[in-house]
């Protein structure tokens, strides 16, 4: 995975992102290659580098969640009305956000990654900025592609 590390196409998109729409992070997971953990590795407007740290399982967590439904999630209000624990939540903990969106990353059709675009006060999330997630995620997809980490 430190093959991932620090790719530039994927950090300004990341960036990009975050001043288009003005959260305050934004932040990229991908599922392991073996096994079911998830973890964070690129993020823009963080305020530590705890995400880089953080491994979520399958179906845990906003990532764990986005990767097994395939779905998008909007997180309002954090931590309430929340399924599970909020230790479930690790990301939004550690950069103490209140509102997330996140959507599914593809690859060869089946979701492998998360992006996700937070905010440190409640806030919600325009139906512009959840469509520019969506189509930043397509981006990265296709950066992501061609990568060795996903041969």
């Amino acid at each position: 995975m430190e093959e991932l590390r620090g790719f530039q196409p994927v950090s300004e998109t990341c960036e990009q992102l975050r001043e288009a729409i003005g959260c305050d992070f934004v932040g990229l997971a991908l599922q392991n290659r073996v096994g079911l953990n998830i973890r964070w590795h690129f993020a823009s407007g963080n305020l530590n580098d705890k995400y880089e740290r953080i491994t979520v399982r399958y179906g845990k967590g906003v990532a764990g969640k986005v990767i097994s439904t395939g779905s998008p999630l909007l997180v309002e209000n954090f931590p309430e009305n929340i399924l599970g624990k909020t230790t479930d939540h690790p990301i939004m903990l550690a950069e103490k956000l209140v509102s997330a969106y996140a959507v599914p990353l593809f690859f060869r059709g089946m979701p492998k990654g998360v992006l996700l675009a937070g905010n440190r006060t409640a806030s919600s999330f325009s139906a512009q900025s959840c469509l520019m997630v969506k189509e930043t995620a397509t981006a990265l997809e296709k950066i992501l592609e061609g990568q060795i980490y996903f041969k």
